[in-house]
């Protein structure tokens, strides 16, 4: 398993994505801000993957807190928590995460003699159980999508859902990881998916290191395997699902489920239940982050465009529900009326 994030005595030990495939370098966040700067700078991406990123951040940032009582911790608290907050916008995992340990704090805080010792261990404690979940629950979500996808041939993807953007296994790759293990063979077409090349840096390169056979394809390519019946299913990941289904992934995963329903192919999206924003009606009220546009007008250091033209980098669409033939999650797959479906399946308790 590719070990992504890694906490250590000594910060949170982060593989750099921003340097794959050609480096396989580590970074050693050795403060709150340096995670939040790792978020921010893209060296850790996907949604689960930053929000355990981000409790790993928070409990790094108690235990080296030099807060003397209580009284004093609990501003310096609130201050990690929105720095965390604030480093991008779409992942809800990201505020999930932050939510479920600062309800952590607020539990030990309030017990009777508790010290700063006993909360700073069990924050630490509490990071830790999240990564250990979020690999069982990307097993588990494996093994149900994995039966949807077809016993023998291609199988689309776009962006990385994978290892790298979990704590191991993956999302939407752990669907085919968890097919391969079942003797599927399939072939994946990896989206190249621009700006930022996940797919052809990322999704080809974790998959080649398992011996998953792997094809890289520019976005624009698509339809044309899809015609040509090259492609047999799609399955992504998601940052965020609102209630009624509308799913928010990558930028272009919009174009390639309608490009799905034309060719009357099966899109499949995969995610654990954090993923899920019960609290967000639709996918209109998904706020979509923009990045620089240096990400679209450079490439390795090199300029691509004339300078001064105008540029858009959303790093995010949304995929209206109606397109969506399945959510795979951990405790099943749900089918439409999905706002239906997650609502019969939501948890009756916090962080379940």
């Amino acid at each position: 398993m590719i070990p992504s994030i890694e906490w250590t005595e000594n910060g949170v030990r982060l593989l750099d994505q921003t340097r794959l495939p050609l480096e396989e370098t580590y970074l050693l966040a050795d403060s709150y801000q340096q995670v939040a700067n790792a978020i921010k700078g893209m060296i850790v991406r996907g949604a689960p993957a930053i929000g355990v990123s981000a409790a790993m951040g928070v409990a790094l940032g108690v235990k080296q807190s030099s807060a003397s009582d209580l009284a004093a911790l609990k501003p310096e608290f609130e201050h990690i928590c929105s720095v965390l907050a604030a480093t991008r916008p779409t992942a809800v995992n990201l505020f999930w995460a932050i939510e479920r340990m600062s309800t952590r704090f607020a539990e030990l805080a309030a017990q009777p003699g508790m010290t700063l010792e006993g909360i700073r261990s069990s924050l630490i404690r509490e990071a830790l159980q999240m990564h250990e979940e979020d690999i069982a629950t990307c097993r588990a979500l494996g093994a149900h999508g994995a039966p949807l996808l077809p016993g023998e041939g291609g199988v689309l993807t776009h962006c990385n859902a994978g290892a790298l953007a979990t704590c191991g296994y993956g999302t939407a790759l752990g669907v085919i990881r968890g097919a391969v293990e079942r003797g599927h063979k399939i072939q994946v077409y990896a989206d190249e998916t621009r700006p930022f090349l996940q797919g052809a840096r990322l999704t080809a390169w974790e998959l080649m290191h398992d011996g998953i056979p792997t094809t890289v394809i520019c976005d624009n390519m698509a339809a044309s395997l899809m015609r040509r019946g090259k492609i047999k299913a799609v399955v992504v990941g998601a940052d965020r699902i609102a209630a009624n289904g509308d799913v928010a992934n990558k930028i272009g995963t919009y174009g390639v489920a309608i490009l799905a329903r034309e060719h009357g192919i099966p899109f499949f999206v995969a995610a654990p239940w954090s993923t899920i924003d019960m609290e967000t009606a639709t996918g209109e009220d998904i706020p979509i982050e923009e990045r620089p546009a240096i990400e679209v007008t450079h490439h390795a250091g090199k300029q691509l465009t004339p300078s001064g033209v105008g540029v858009e980098n959303p790093a995010f669409d949304v995929t209206p529900a109606r397109y969506v033939s399945a959510i795979i999650t951990e405790k099943g797959v749900l089918r439409a009326p999905y706002s239906e479906s997650l609502r019969n399946l939501e948890p009756a308790a916090a962080f379940k």
